[in-house]
């Protein structure tokens, strides 16, 4: 993993989309922090919950784009560009820097499905002194994701022979090309299926 910024600081950063200092995520992230027994336990807490109680928009096929962290809260929904968002709110709002990272994968199982951006996120672990990276998307059949210290457990492994990529770098915001689809669309599903980017 590469970090586009030296200063971990940059990762705590509040910011138009990631907008942890929203009473509703200082709520919630209070929330979870009373639940845990320390740092690590409290990113794991705060991974599930947006992983297993925020709906992703094609599971659920919900047309609602939500974009704001403090949206994605209140509606419960998004696709995984939008649960990064929050994640990423959550863990900044106590003081646990947060990056965003991006994969690009077939829309389908195939090529000729043609292609999508995905994001995830990168958590810096204090104790351990790296970088994690985890995928909130979502589990369903055929996707089984989960946070691990040691080797990575993520939604979508990368297939290099279809022209996927796992690109490096954690970003302090979300890409600019990922906001331009989510601001000018109305419609997730719609979205989803022709308005992805093909690459970052």
């Amino acid at each position: 993993m590469i970090s586009l910024s030296e200063k971990l600081g940059d990762y705590l950063e509040e910011s138009t989309y990631i907008n942890w200092k929203d009473s509703s995520i200082i709520q919630k992230a209070k929330e979870l922090a009373d639940e845990a027994i320390d740092e690590i336990d409290l990113i794991r807490k705060t991974y599930h919950f947006v992983r297993d109680e925020i709906k992703h928009s094609w599971d659920v096929q919900d047309k609602r784009v939500t974009i704001k962290a403090s949206d994605v809260l209140r509606e419960r929904v998004g696709i995984c560009w939008a649960k990064s968002h929050l994640l990423a709110a959550l863990l900044r709002a106590n003081g646990i820097p947060t990056g965003i990272c991006y994969q690009r994968l077939t829309l389908g199982d195939t090529p000729d499905t043609g292609y999508c951006i995905h994001a995830l996120n990168a958590v810096y672990i204090k104790e351990l002194n790296k970088w994690i990276r985890v995928d909130a998307r979502g589990n369903k059949e055929g996707v089984q994701a989960e946070m691990n210290l040691d080797k990575e457990k993520l939604a979508f492994p990368i297939r290099i022979e279809y022209d996927e990529i796992d690109y490096p770098e954690i970003y302090t915001k979300p890409a600019p090309i990922t906001i331009k689809v989510l601001e000018e669309s109305t419609d997730a599903l719609y979205m989803y299926i022709h308005d992805f980017p093909e690459y970052i």
